[in-house]
């Protein structure tokens, strides 16, 4: 029973230090830069594209609407990368503090 108890204390306080830590990092924006930044975009914590910028001297300007859509959509896929490679994290952070699989999902 004490080893129930310490699973579960162990679970509750890693899904306390979770939340914080996601709390915390949605309230973040970060700046990404490319090309000296010839292009830069800012995406929040929540891995939502807020803004893109490219720098009308390395593109045709008929062009550029295009390439701005194109970068959105391989920010959102990187995005989507990245959420998965969250939850296989998470996945491990839960199996090291020995608890049991799927544990992970009632958080």
């Amino acid at each position: 029973m004490a080893n129930m108890m310490q699973m579960l204390s162990k679970a509750q306080k890693m899904k306390t230090q979770m939340q914080e830590m996601q709390n915390r990092v949605q309230q973040m924006d970060m700046t990404g830069t490319a090309g000296g930044g010839a292009v830069t975009c800012v995406m929040n914590g929540k891995f939502q594209l807020k803004n893109i910028q490219i720098s009308p001297d390395i593109i045709k300007v008929d062009d550029k609407d295009i390439l701005e859509d194109l970068i959105i959509a391989a920010v959102n896929d990187a995005h989507a990368k990245a959420e998965k490679t969250m939850a296989d994290e998470t996945q491990k952070l839960v199996q090291s503090l020995g608890l049991p699989p799927g544990f992970d999902q009632l958080m």
